[in-house]
Formats: C-alpha cells, structure tokens, sequence
C-alpha cells in the first residue's frame, strides 16, 4: 500500500521526519518497501497558458505555441503533443531548467524554429508513468505560479507491505493509529458529521441473507452535475496513491476507501430496478462486470441483486447494468460489510483482484459503513453538488461478529517477552491502540476494538505491547536451559546417517512438496489417490503424494532443462496411503540418478549411470543397519518402472523398497529424455538395526578358493552366493561374484558365473585339504540345487 505522507500528517502529524517515519513503521511491523519522494527537481517549472496553436511551417506533426508564463510577454514553444488547445494549461520548463529524468532544458532550433522551453508531460516531470501527451491542469490555476506549490510537492511516498492479519491497517485511517499509538501525536477523529438530508429520496434495501451481509448502508444523492470534475487536490492524492482519476462518482468512493479503509459502490440510481438484496448466487446466473467481461457465477457467491437479477459481485466489483456513466445525474452510494468467511478466495476463483476484495479479504470493520456513506456524499455534494437523501443503515445485530475479551496476564507477559511491563505503560498501549480494559488480579481483561480483528487471544495482545513499547528496547537475554544429550539408539540408523551416506556418494538432498499433481501421483502408483485436496495452491498440486518420486522427477526435469545433465537427488520424507477414514503415512528414503556415473574427467570412461550403480548406492544405506549379504533384489513389476529392469529391495523375507530404470511412458509425461534410474525405501523398515554383537577377529590368514559353473540365465547370482556360504558355514567366510559371461563357447541358455570364495577359522591356520573340501562342498550344493556344471 502507498501511503501519502501530507495525506498522513493530516490524520496524525508525529514529530518525526520522513526517514524517522518509514523506520517506525518498519519496527511496528508494517515493512516499507521504499521511500520516493515525488515532485524533487521542479524547480524552474511553471503554470502556463497555451495563447495561440500554428501548424509547424516544416513538420507535420509538431505545433507552434505561443505560451504566457504570467509575465506578460509570451514565449514561442515547439510541441509535439496532440492534445495541446489554445487556452491549455500547462507545464512550461524554461531553458535552464534540470528535468527529474535528467534532461537539461535550452534554448534551441527544432526545424528551423527557436522554442523557448518545453511543454511537459506528467513523466517527463516524475509525476507517472504514462501519458498520452502534455499535462493539463485545471482551467482555475493560476499562470506563473511554480508547479511544485501549486501541487503542494514535494511529497513523500511510502510504499508499505502490509500483513494479511493487518486489514485494518489499508487505510490512511489505519495507519495513523498505529502511529498515533507509538508516539502519543494526536489522532484527528474519525467520525464525520454528514450533511443534512435536503429530500426524503431513499433506496429500498433488504436483507434476505443476513449471515452473508449484516450491515448494509446507502444513501442517494440526486441531481449531480454530470459536467463536474473531481478537484486537483483528490487527484493528486489518488494518483500518489497508486489510483487514476475516472469520475467524480468514482473518484470519491475511491478517495473514501483509501482514506477510511471501506469500500464502497456507486450506483447509477435511475438503473436499479426495485430494491437491492444481497444474496447467495444460485447455479446458472452470469452477471457482466465493470470491465466488460461476463463471468458465469458459482453457487454460494455473494450478489447484490434487484429485480433485474444480479448487479453486482459483492466486496468484489459491480455490475455493468448499474455502473455510473458520464450522463448519470442520481447516485446511490452503498457501503457494506461482507463478513470473511464469505469473501476468502472469491475473487481468486473468478481470476480477480481488486481493492476492495483486498480489504474485505483481510476484514473492515463492521461499524465503518455509515461513516464512509456520510464521507462520500459530503465530498460528492462539495464537488458535483446535488440533494442528498437521507442515510439508511439494514443491520442485522445478531449476525455482526462480536469482538470477545481477551485475558491478559502480567506473568504471561514476562514470561514471551523476556521482560516485565509496568501496569501503567501496559494500559496507556491498549488504550491508545483502542482497547477496552478491566482491571483483575493477575492482570486486565481486554476487548480489542471492532477494526482490529487479528486481536484474538493473549499472544496477540503481548505483541502489540513489544510493538509499542519497541523490539530494540527488548533487552537481549540468554536462555539458560538444561541440554540433556539425546539417548543414542541402536536399534534405529539416524535419518541423518542415511541421508550423509548419499551425500558421501555425491546425491544432493532436495524437498519437495507433499502435495503433487494427480496424473502424475497416478502415473508412479498406479492408482488414483484417495487424498484429494479441497482448495490446492493449483492444479499441479492436488493431492497429497504416495511417493517422493513424483517431486524428485519433477526437480530432475528442471535440472535436466538446464542442461545439468549429470543429476544425483535424494529425499527423506513422508508418503501418504490408506483412505481419508484411515490415513498412513510412511517416512521414505528415495533417490533418483540420471546422466554419467562418475564426473567428466581424464581417467575414466564417460559411462553412463545403469541399474547397478544405483543398487550399489542403495546396498550402502543397507549396510547401515545390517549385513549386506541379507539383502536381496528380486525381480519384480512396478507401474512407474520398466519390466526387467525393476526389483523389490528385501531382508529377510521383508519388502524394503523398489529400485529400477524409469518407464519410458512416465519419463514422457515429466518430459525427460536421459535414462533414469529410481530407488525408494520404507525408511522405518530400511534403517532398522539389530545391537551390534562382539565377535572374535581372526588372527589366522584367509585362502581363497575360485570357481566357475555354468547355470541356466534364469538363475540369480545372489542365490549362487547363498548356496555357497550354506555349503560350508564354518569355513566360508564371504562369496563375490567376480565374473559373469555368456557368448562364444557358451552354450544357448547358459551363463558362465565366476565366484570366489574366502576362507577363514578363528582356532587355526587352514591347509589345503580344508580349502579343498570346502570348495568340493560348494560345487556338489550347486549342482544338486541348480544343476550347475563344474567349468575346467
């Protein structure tokens, strides 16, 4: 929000400067974006009048003027404007004269005419940010008289970002509380003494749907003058404000709300058929907006409604049927309070945002209609004149949100601030900021005022004592705490450990979001989620994830479009299952490899990432929490993997995970071309250990014994290296597979596997017969468990 600095001194005039100004409202929680101070580096430029416009003797598009300045003796001026008329006023910068943009004014020959200066436009003096040629300023001003007094510049404007929780604070009204607040200036009242009815000319209103709308005021003005214009002063201010001017009709509500904080509507009076009626939006109603466009209207919209039908989208923008035009002579102004509840979202769901949405988003207060009404009209009567009618207010008492007492307690306060207050500073705070209060025991019971609605429990209340009473002023304490060290179990690998062992083997931990895009959560489960969100950040977000794949793939994506075309991504984080009756949800350990197994580099091949690459990344975590050798990979089918080339991760008979190479059906939809390998884990199941066991290291040398068979294709090494170390337990310490070979002189169907085997006692040095008979051992398990032959 940009807050006028003269508007603002009007309402309270702290002893502070600019700068001192913005910094005070940063520590009260209003963050200021920016500090501009509009209509520096006028100097020099005047109110003139355009006397005389010639056609250019050797340009077309450009005009001769002869402009007085006020000092009797006109000055010839080229300009290129085509909105510039005998009698304009108008800007003049005189040779001389430094521009805001920099641009230095003299005396010069445009096409063989000496100009005199410069007519300006508002951006050529810093004054917008658009225009459809020089400025024209209002018939009454005064010619000679410097531009910057008669603007009343420079002023200073101060660019707010506002909190949602703070609505109260939209508003010229809003802000000099807070200031009034801090700094004990006065606060100029807000209440408005409206003018008195001249007719007895009113607006029926009802109120069919009091929940939805539980004050309503109105007021009708008639007989305006539609010729009029709304004055410099209100101009300026909406434009420094951010808003240009329309209408005077328009101009004022505008004006009302930035100045009072409520929205209101102005209706061209002699449109509306019969009474106005807010009400819900049944199925099948389309209205046509301000802007022109027709919007199809969803069930539960608050409308105002006539006769007609619908007028208006209520808190959001009015209808075009009763919009005030350039002939409207009669005006009914309407000042509403939407609760909420009712607003929240609204505008979004129809691709809008206006101001007034803004506001009533974020909450008014409900007992500023009547004041804004009696604003408006006080200022459209000074303006267009006209009659005015009496003011009527429909409220429905019982519906108006109530602001609650709030307890709060002088120990609680020590206790979040870290410092005491004094009874008499705490009750000058909430009094200033509006506040009711009883005096207890312990403390005070509070009743915020009607406007303030992020006042709601005693925390809030604290915070509005820190914000006056100001952080730095908080003193800087050290928490003294006892740090009691965590019990270290063992019989569970810390997330932390599991996700330093990726990162060891060169993976980057990535967080993604929970909620993922249905298509593609169904693309990686194979079925739809039973975990729909109601109202999802966006469509790419609408369900609650069933694995971590979904994010990871879509970061890898983003990587890969990058052409960081080596990615290696993992994520610790929970998946969701079960139904909305019976959710679960599992921790998981997930990871993603993509692109060359190992960075560019002179002394190795530029192989590409495969399946075990990433098997052996995942047999790391494994070996974690148990013997690698317990862990199995058995082939098995995924939706989101490619048949062969997919695996069940187990452990002692138990699921862990999968792992496997993308499908290339899904790698099409997340739009990735790299192969892609996969794996995830049920981290409670994957990282549960056993308490280590002390076992004897052997101080006797091991032997090795080698052999190799020839087994059908079908037959996995790992069941080769479990029938071997079954074969002789005593003796056989571990099996590797150091070879596996099919092709010329293998014959079809076979495979050659290699496998070593490492001998060991702990009692005494093995000979050769024992190595021996344990290999025999070996070969005689394989060849009655898979038939295996004995390669020479």
């Amino acid at each position: 929000m940009k807050i006028v600095e003269s508007w603002l001194r009007e309402w309270v005039d702290p002893d502070l400067g600019s700068e001192a100004l913005a910094n005070e409202l940063t520590m009260l929680g209003h963050e200021v974006d920016s500090v501009h101070v509009e209509g520096e580096g006028l100097a020099g430029v005047v109110v003139a009048e355009v006397l005389e416009v010639a056609p250019h003797p050797d340009a077309d598009r450009l005009r001769v003027c002869q402009v007085s300045a006020g000092d009797g003796t006109p000055l010839e001026v080229v300009c290129g404007a085509p909105n510039v008329f005998v009698g304009m006023k108008t800007p003049l910068a005189v040779p001389g004269v430094t521009l805001p943009n920099g641009l230095k004014l003299r005396k010069t020959k445009i096409r063989g005419v000496v100009s005199n200066g410069m007519l300006c436009s508002a951006v050529e003096l810093g004054l917008g940010t658009e225009s459809d040629g020089i400025m024209q300023l209002p018939d009454d001003a005064a010619t000679g008289v410097g531009l910057s007094d008669y603007l009343g510049l420079p002023d200073t404007i101060i660019d707010v970002d506002l909190t949602p929780n703070r609505g109260d604070c939209f508003s010229m009204l809003g802000i000099a509380r807070d200031i009034a607040a801090l700094t004990g200036a006065k606060l100029k009242s807000a209440g408005v003494d409206g003018p008195a009815a001249g007719s007895d000319s009113v607006q029926p209103v009802g109120l069919p749907v009091p929940e939805a709308c539980p004050v309503f005021a109105g007021r009708v003005v008639e007989g305006i003058d539609p010729a009029a214009r709304s004055p410099l002063w209100m101009v300026e201010r909406l434009r420094r404000a951010g808003l240009r001017e329309i209408s005077p009709v328009v101009d004022v509500t505008n004006y009302v709300m930035l100045e009072l904080g409520q929205p209101l509507h102005g209706y061209d009076l002699d449109r509306i058929a019969g009474a106005i009626r807010p009400k819900l939006a049944a199925g099948g109603e389309s209205l046509t907006l301000l802007d022109e466009n027709t919007v199809e209207l969803s069930e539960g919209t608050v409308v105002i409604t006539d006769d007609s039908g619908v007028i208006g989208l209520a808190g959001i923008m009015g209808g075009l049927s009763t919009a005030v035009t350039a002939e409207t002579r009669n005006v009914f102004f309407e000042a509403a309070f939407w609760p909420r509840p009712f607003m929240a979202g609204r505008a979004r769901s129809y691709h809008l945002h206006t101001d007034a949405s803004l506001r009533f988003e974020r909450g008014v207060d409900p007992a500023g209609q009547a004041r804004a009404v009696e604003r408006a009209t006080e200022l459209l009567l000074s303006i267009a004149g006209g009659t005015a009618g009496p003011l009527v207010v429909e409220a429905a008492e019982d519906h108006i949100p109530e602001r609650p007492a709030v307890r709060l307690r002088r120990a609680r306060i020590e206790k979040l601030l870290g410092m005491g207050a004094p009874d008499g500073d705490v009750e000058r705070i909430l009094e200033r900021l509006g506040c009711r209060l009883e005096r207890e025991d312990t403390g005070w019971l509070v009743t915020p005022p009607s406007y303030r609605f992020d006042l709601e429990i005693e925390a809030d209340l604290i915070e509005e004592v820190a914000r006056m009473v100001g952080y730095d002023a908080i003193p800087k304490t050290t928490a003294i705490a006892a740090t009691p060290l965590a019990p270290l179990s063992e019989s569970r690998v810390a997330d932390d450990q599991a996700a330093q062992t990726l990162i060891a083997r060169d993976y980057q931990e990535a967080i993604t979001y929970s909620f993922v895009d249905a298509a593609a959560d169904e693309a990686i489960s194979g079925a739809p989620s039973q975990f729909v969100l109601s109202n999802p950040i966006s469509s790419e977000l609408g369900v609650m994830r069933a694995s971590l794949w979904p994010g990871l793939l879509e970061a890898a994506a983003g990587n890969l479009a990058r052409q960081q075309d080596r990615v290696r991504l993992f994520e610790i984080g929970k998946s969701f299952h079960g139904s909305l009756d019976s959710p679960t949800e599992v921790l998981r350990v997930a990871g993603l490899a993509a692109g060359p197994s190992l960075p560019e580099q002179w002394g190795a091949e530029n192989a590409t990432v495969d399946f075990f690459d990433v098997k052996a990344d995942v047999i790391a975590i494994l070996a974690q929490s148990g013997p690698a050798e317990s862990v199995e990979f058995v082939a098995a089918e995924h939706p989101a993997l490619q048949p062969g080339q997919c695996a069940s991760i187990r452990r002692d008979g138990e699921t862990l995970g999968w792992i496997g190479k993308l499908h290339p059906r899904v790698a099409r939809q997340f739009d990735i071309k790299p192969t892609v390998y996969l794996f995830e884990l049920d981290a409670d199941k994957a990282l549960a250990a056993e308490a280590p066991h002390a076992g004897t290291v052997s101080k006797f040398p091991t032997m090795r014994r080698d052999l190799a068979v020839l087994v059908a294709n079908e037959v996995r090494a790992a069941d080769l290296e479990a029938a071997v170390r079954e074969a002789a337990p005593a003796l056989i310490k571990r099996v590797v597979v150091f070879d596996i070979y099919t092709g010329p002189g293998i014959e079809a169907g076979l495979k050659s596997v290699a496998l070593g085997l490492i001998l060991q006692e702990t009692s005494r040095t093995l000979t050769d017969e024992d190595a021996d008979a344990a290999k025999a051992a070996a070969v005689q398990k394989l060849q009655s468990d898979f038939a295996a032959v004995l390669r020479d």
